[in-house]
C-alpha cells in the first residue's frame, strides 16, 4: 500500500477516534464544558495535560529548529520544560484550591476588579490567537505533504475537526480526546525515533544513541560518535558547530526565561489543573504530566541529530559534491511539491548542493524535519503515515485547548461575570459554543496566513503570556500586598512593551532584526522576560502609591497558600 492511501486510512481512523469520544462525551452544562465537571483522573489528566503542551511546535518544529541550529535551539527544550516544572510547583496546585474556572476569573476575583478581570480577557485572548496560529500552520504542512492538497485546504479540513469537538465535548470531550490523542503523537513520534537509533547506533534508546558511536552498513562501530560527525559536517559547510551556535549568551538566557516564565502564565494550560477533584490530584496529575512530557522531550535532541546527518548526506552524496537532481532522493521531490522545499542551481551544474551561504542551493523549511524523517531514512510507508497522524493530533488537540480558552473568556469572564451577569446556565453555553466557532475561523486565517514558522509562532506567544498573566498571576498567589491598581498597570504595560517590540522587529521593520538593532542584543524571542521584568517593576511601583487591598482578600491569599481540601471549581 502507498504512503497516500495508508496516511488516509490511518489519519481516518485517528479523525474518527477523536469525534465519537467527543459524541460519547458531549457536555451538558456549563461545568463540564468549562472543567469536565472536575472529575477527571489524575493519570488521564497528565496524559491530556502532556498533549495540550506539546503542540505542533514541540511535535512538528522543534525537533527542526534543533536539527537546523543545534546549541541553539536548546533554548527551546531548557525553557518549555524548565517553565512546565515552575507551572506544576509553583501554580496548579494554588489555583486548584482557589476553585475558578479560568485564569481571568482568577485575576478578576484576586484584585477584585472587572478592568482586572477584562485586561486578563484581553491577554488572554491575545495569546491564544497568537499560539493558535501555530497549530493551524501546522495542520496545513501536514495535509500539503501527504493528502497532497494544498496548505489552505489543509488548513478547512484541520478546522471543520477541531469545531466539532471542541464546540460539542467542551473541555470534557477534549480532555478524553486529548488523552487519545497523546497516545497516537508519542506512538507516532517515538517509532522513527527508535527505527533510526537502532540503524545508525545500534542503540534502541535514541536517548543514549544521542551520545554513542556510529555503526556501518555491517553494524560494526566506525569510530566516529554522532555529535562529532555533525560537528564536522557543520563545519564543512560553513554553518556554526552543532554543539556550539552563534546566539550570545545574554540572548539564550532572556529566550530561554520567557518561554520558561510564558509556559507558567499560559492559560490553556493551566486549566486543565481545574478538571480534577481535588487539589492533591492537581499535584499528581502534575507530575504524571511531566513524565508523559519527558518521553518526547529527552527524544527530539537525539531525533534532530539523526535527521540532520541523514539530510545533509542525502543531499550533498557521501562526497559532499552534490547529488544530480534526476538521481536526488524521492523525498526531496516529493517535498518539492509543497513549496516547503525548493532547489536554485545556481552554477547550473544539474546537481543539488546545501550548505551555508551564497552558493547555497537549497531551501528548506525547518518545520518539515520530523515529517519528513521517515521519509529521509527510508523507513516503512506505515511509519511515515503514523508520523503524519502524530502530527496531526499534536496540532489538534492544543488547538482545541486554546480554543476552550477564547470560548471561556468570553462567555463566562467577559459576559457572565461582567456584561450579562444574569445570563442563564444554557446561554453561557451558548455563548461558549458561538465564541469557539468565531476562534475556529480566526484560528483558520492565522493557519493560512501565518506571522512565521511555527516554533518562532509560538515563542511569541509564550513571550506575551510571560509579560502579561505570569506576574499577575504569581502575585496574585504569593503576595498580600499587590493590589488592582498594580497588577492591572503591569499586565498593561508589560503587554504593551512585549507586543510593541515584537511587532516592530516581525512586522513593521523586519530588515533591522538583527543582534546590532536589538534592545542589550535580546531577540524578540526573548523579550518577553525583558516584558515581565517590566511588569513586575511597574505593579510594585503603582501599589506603593495606591490604596491597599481590603482585609477579605488578604484572608483569601493566605487560604490559597495553604492547598488543603478539594477546592471544587464553582460558579460565583
Amino acid at each position: 500500500m502507498d504512503v497516500q492511501t495508508l496516511t488516509y486510512l490511518i489519519v481516518g481512523a485517528t479523525f474518527a477516534l477523536y469525534i465519537g469520544i467527543a459524541i460519547w462525551s458531549r457536555a451538558g452544562s456549563t461545568k463540564e464544558f468549562y472543567v469536565a465537571g472536575g472529575g477527571v483522573h489524575p493519570v488521564l489528566n497528565g496524559m491530556a495535560t502532556a498533549a495540550d503542551w506539546m503542540s505542533a511546535a514541540s511535535f512538528i518544529s522543534l525537533a527542526g529548529i534543533v536539527s537546523f541550529t543545534g546549541y541553539d535551539g536548546s533554548v527551546y527544550l531548557m525553557g518549555w520544560t524548565g517553565g512546565y516544572v515552575l507551572l506544576a510547583l509553583c501554580m496548579a496546585p494554588y489555583l486548584r484550591k482557589f476553585g475558578k474556572f479560568t485564569v481571568p476569573d482568577f485575576i478578576g476575583d484576586r484584585y477584585y476588579s472587572q478592568t482586572a478581570r477584562t485586561v486578563a480577557v484581553i491577554c488572554a485572548i491575545f495569546i491564544c490567537f497568537t499560539y493558535i496560529a501555530g497549530q493551524m500552520r501546522g495542520v496545513g504542512v501536514v495535509f500539503s505533504r501527504f493528502l497532497e492538497v494544498d496548505v489552505e485546504t489543509g488548513v478547512y479540513i484541520g478546522m471543520a475537526v477541531v469545531f466539532f469537538y471542541a464546540v460539542l465535548g467542551g473541555m470534557k470531550g477534549i480532555t478524553y480526546t486529548q488523552v487519545a490523542q497523546y497516545c497516537v503523537l508519542i506512538f507516532a513520534f517515538m517509532v522513527p525515533a527508535i527505527f533510526i537509533s537502532v540503524m545508525m547506533t545500534g542503540h534502541i534508546l535514541p536517548q543514549i544513541g544521542f551520545g554513542a558511536e556510529l555503526i556501518d552498513a555491517a553494524g560494526n562501530g566506525t569510530g566516529v560518535y554522532l555529535l562529532d560527525k555533525l560537528d564536522g559536517l557543520s563545519a564543512e559547510l560553513g554553518f556554526s558547530q552543532y554543539t556550539e551556535g552563534s546566539k550570545s549568551m545574554i540572548d539564550v538566557f532572556f529566550i530561554t526565561g520567557a518561554l520558561m516564565f510564558g509556559t507558567a502564565g499560559l492559560p490553556h494550560v493551566i486549566v486543565r489543573f481545574f478538571t480534577v477533584p481535588k487539589v492533591k490530584d492537581a499535584r499528581i496529575s502534575a507530575g504524571w504530566a511531566l513524565v508523559f512530557i519527558a518521553i518526547m522531550y529527552t527524544t527530539i535532541p537525539a531525533l534532530s541529530a539523526f535527521s540532520r546527518v541523514n539530510m545533509i548526506e542525502t543531499i550533498n552524496g557521501p562526497e559532499s559534491t552534490g547529488v544530480p537532481y534526476e538521481t536526488a532522493p524521492t523525498w526531496i521531490k516529493n517535498w518539492e511539491k509543497t513549496g516547503l522545499i525548493t532547489w536554485d542551481d545556481k552554477n547550473n551544474d544539474g546537481k543539488i548542493f546545501y550548505t551555508n551561504g551564497e552558493k547555497n542551493e537549497m531551501n528548506i523549511d525547518r518545520d518539515i524535519m520530523v515529517l519528513a524523517t521517515p521519509e529521509i531514512a527510508n523507513l516503512p510507508a506505515w511509519v511515515i503515515a503514523l508520523v503524519a497522524a502524530g502530527g496531526l493530533a499534536a496540532a489538534l488537540s492544543t488547538s482545541a485547548g486554546l480554543l476552550l480558552v477564547i470560548s471561556t473568556s468570553v462567555s463566562h469572564d467577559l459576559l457572565k461575570k461582567n456584561l450579562m451577569p444574569d445570563i442563564s446556565d444554557k446561554k453561557e453555553l451558548m455563548y461558549a459554543r458561538i465564541a469557539a466557532g468565531f476562534g475556529v475561523v480566526m484560528a483558520g486565517y492565522f493557519g493560512i496566513n501565518p506571522p512565521g514558522f511555527v516554533a518562532a509562532v509560538v515563542a511569541i506567544a509564550f513571550g506575551l503570556a510571560a509579560a502579561s498573566l505570569f506576574p499577575a498571576i504569581i502575585m496574585g498567589i504569593f503576595s498580600r500586598t499587590m493590589n488592582r491598581e498594580g497588577a492591572i498597570s503591569g499586565m498593561v504595560i508589560g503587554l504593551l512593551f512585549t507586543a510593541s517590540y515584537i511587532a516592530y522587529f516581525k512586522f513593521i521593520n523586519p530588515a533591522a532584526n538583527s543582534s546590532e538593532n536589538w534592545l542589550f542584543g535580546i531577540s524578540p524571542e526573548g523579550i518577553g522576560m525583558v516584558g515581565m521584568m517590566v511588569n513586575f517593576g511597574v505593579a510594585f511601583a503603582v501599589s506603593k502609591v495606591t490604596a491597599k487591598i481590603p482585609d477579605e482578600i488578604v484572608a483569601m491569599v493566605e487560604s490559597i497558600r495553604f492547598p488543603k481540601g478539594s477546592g471544587e471549581a464553582h460558579d460565583h
